[in-house]
């Protein structure tokens, strides 16, 4: 778990990102992170966690955009059925702890609703169910994109992003924080290391020089993945130069 929480950085941006970060860890107030895809929101998430009194609770992630419209309450309020009795859901799994609300955008709007209601209640009801369930949580949500500009199309309802928008703190993209590149990288194959035994090989400086001046589309995770495939294709533990690196 200390893994998944670890934030590797020097840069400027960075640095400024951790002291925003610090200053919501021992608060309860509901965080809203905003940046591109890959650029690290969650694990901006898990570090709010790792670092508050919730630490020891758990950390639920909902992948707004990977249930179907039609699942999500059953998966967010869990359901009673006389066959198969009580089914927990999302939010009960997260009592005590942080529930995180992976790009809250793709929530369909008819969940938003009944978020917004279990936001100002704090209780809510299994589907299928009578009893009222009370929870105990920190929300943590993302976005990677324009909150605003959905609210203004009628996809996303106001009163929920003024509920979940208390703290917003913006995680920057790979290509604003260039110089950690390099600390990133190295981070990256010594876990690449210690997980699948892959070599632990160095980074010749113009190797480095060359992604630092790549364009990052998928930031953090783009560069990870791009590790993963220098360590697993190249199959030795000489140091990786440029011409490793894939041309596009």
């Amino acid at each position: 778990e200390a893994a998944q929480s670890t934030m590797v950085g020097a840069s400027a941006s960075f640095r400024g990102l951790i002291s925003q970060l610090d200053k919501v860890t021992k608060s309860n107030g509901r965080v809203m992170l905003s940046g591109p895809a890959g650029s690290g929101k969650e694990l901006a998430a898990r570090y709010i966690h790792a670092k508050s009194g919730r630490a020891q609770a758990p950390f639920v992630t909902v992948n707004c955009a990977g249930v179907e419209p039609e699942n999500m309450e059953d998966v967010l309020f869990g359901r009673e059925t006389s066959e198969r009795g009580l089914e927990k859901g999302l939010l009960e799994q997260a009592h005590g702890g942080v529930i995180y609300f992976d790009e809250v955008a793709d929530m369909p709007i008819g969940t938003q609703s009944k978020i917004l209601r279990v936001l100002v209640d704090q209780q809510f009801q299994r589907v299928g169910g009578n009893d009222k369930v009370r929870v105990d949580l920190r929300v943590i949500s993302s976005t990677n994109r324009d909150l605003e500009q959905a609210i203004a199309a009628g996809s996303f309802r106001q009163e929920l992003y003024h509920r979940l928008n208390v703290v917003p703190i913006c995680v920057p993209s790979l290509a604003d924080r260039r110089e950690d590149i390099p600390l990133l990288a190295e981070y990256f194959i010594e876990g690449f290391n210690q997980s699948q035994g892959l070599p632990l090989r160095e980074l010749s400086e113009d190797a480095v020089a060359l992604m630092q001046t790549m364009t990052w589309p998928g930031n953090v995770r783009q560069l990870k993945n791009l590790v993963e495939r220098v360590l697993i294709l190249g199959d030795t533990t000489d140091p990786i130069q440029a011409k490793d690196l894939p041309s596009e």
